[in-house]
């Protein structure tokens, strides 16, 4: 039994199929290898052909394949399949004991036979027999298995043929199952081009001509025998029963599962399958005038509310590059040095390395020294000034080697920890040290001070008059 989560999420995944569906309309037309076709190409004389063989109420053409309704005694005629087989619904029908019988040159059916090992390859190009010398019309023949002497019995599909009239076929490899037909060519080399094999209790029957069955092929009587040969090997063998015979052909949906339990691997599988089938039929054949208008309709609708939307709200006029503020850190000068300082993201060591440049410049101007002094220079200068005194200039040498090593750290791209104390002491000791050599004061200028006269023009006595 299914669980209401799984069914919710085969509902939920089920949705977006039938929405592609919905979007393209199929058409109902009868095309090559249809059961309703009675043209030259069409399967109307092979229908015929099964419901005199087994009954009209046992041959099932259909256009969707429900595997639920499969029974093990039933028989799967694939012809010219469009759409991809399901290939392990078709195993697990064939495992029970059912039979398939794939019939496809150029068609989806290599899906399938590809995963019973069996391969497509191109009809050698010089059958030694063909229709009126056609090498596109070859005639095939049943296999005949010689073993320890001895001639063994063709397959029962092809217990009543003698000569098969194939058209465009193509050939088959397959290492493993029993070769049923073959068209021998020059060379001494049999294109095989059909197959059969067991597959758990049930068959696996697979061809390269579909064409042999269309109406025009069924008036040679090799064709036709092989036509009534098949449909009894699928649905009506002495061990069958009175199993029915399922024909698709051409394209089809497909839907259940075998013995109607599915786990929800095959729900969604199924669901993207349809889904994915839908879009690619809606990408060849276009979707309906309604749906474009539809589809014009939203398109036109969005836009509208777009524009609503985007007129209707208020936007702030944006304030000029050049007449917004000027952060203080981007300034210039002692404002902006002194917000970078300030700034909570600056290192506290920067402030004491800002105290040692002041420390430094000013002892400079006080006692002559170069521009640049060393810390040795700068304390030996206090010290010989002796205006300092000697406790103050122990902690000057303490506060100068803290500042050594926060610009070392600073240098070397990391930070060292700096407390507000360490700040607070070193401002106290930098300030009471300039103050007492006196490196506060502006610097006195050479010379006397005071206003300085012009010089009065030179005094030119003036000549006697004669």
């Amino acid at each position: 039994m299914r669980t209401t989560r799984r069914a919710m999420m085969t509902s939920a995944l089920a949705l977006p199929a039938f929405a592609a569906a919905s979007l393209v309309a199929r058409r109902a037309e009868a095309g090559a290898f249809d059961v309703a076709d009675a043209g030259w190409e069409g399967g109307a004389e092979l229908f015929q052909i099964a419901k005199t063989e087994l009954g009209a109420e046992r041959v099932k053409p259909v256009a969707t394949l429900d595997w639920s309704a499969l029974k093990p005694e039933d028989g799967l005629l694939v012809i010219h399949p469009t759409d991809e087989l399901d290939a392990a619904e078709a195993t697990e029908f064939m495992k029970l004991g059912g039979r398939v019988a794939i019939l496809d040159d150029f068609g989806r059916g290599d899906d399938l036979l590809r995963r019973f090992k069996i391969e497509r390859v191109t009809m050698p190009a010089r059958p030694l027999a063909a229709l009126r010398n056609n090498q596109q019309l070859p005639i095939a023949e049943p296999w005949l298995d010689v073993a320890r002497g001895q001639i063994g019995a063709p397959h029962p599909v092809v217990s009543n043929v003698r000569q098969l009239v194939l058209n465009h076929p193509t050939a088959l490899i397959h290492p493993d199952l029993s070769p049923v037909l073959k068209v021998r060519c020059a060379g001494g080399v049999d294109a095989i081009v059909a197959v059969a094999g067991q597959v758990g209790k049930g068959r696996l029957f697979a061809m390269s001509d579909p064409s042999s069955l269309i109406n025009s092929m069924l008036r040679y009587p090799g064709n036709r025998a092989f036509g009534a040969g098949l449909v009894r090997y699928l649905a009506n063998d002495n061990d069958r029963g009175q199993g029915r015979l399922f024909v698709v052909t051409n394209a089809f949906k497909q839907e259940g599962s075998v013995g109607g339990e599915r786990s929800l691997g095959r729900d969604i599988e199924d669901a993207l399958r349809s889904l994915a089938e839908n879009l690619a039929e809606a990408r060849k054949i276009g979707l309906p005038t309604w749906m474009l208008a539809l589809l014009a309709a939203l398109a036109v609708a969005s836009l509208a509310v777009w524009v609503g939307r985007a007129s209707g709200r208020p936007y702030k006029s944006p304030l000029p590059r050049y007449a917004r503020p000027v952060p203080l850190v981007a300034r210039g000068g002692v404002a902006g040095r002194f917000a970078m300082l300030a700034a909570p993201s600056s290192p506290k060591s920067l402030v004491l390395l800002e105290l040692k440049s002041a420390l430094f410049e000013a002892v400079s101007q006080r006692f002559g020294l170069d521009a640049h002094p060393s810390a040795d220079a700068v304390l030996k200068a206090v010290r010989q000034s002796g205006q300092v005194p000697a406790a103050l200039i122990g902690e000057l040498e303490q506060v100068v080697a803290k500042m050594q090593r926060a610009e070392a750290s600073v240098l070397a791209g990391s930070s060292s920890r700096v407390s507000r104390e360490a700040i607070d002491e070193a401002h106290r000791v930098v300030a009471e040290v300039l103050a007492a050599c006196c490196a506060l004061e502006p610097p006195r200028m050479k010379g006397p001070v005071g206003p300085v006269s012009s010089p009065e023009p030179p005094h030119h006595p003036e000549a006697p008059a004669p």
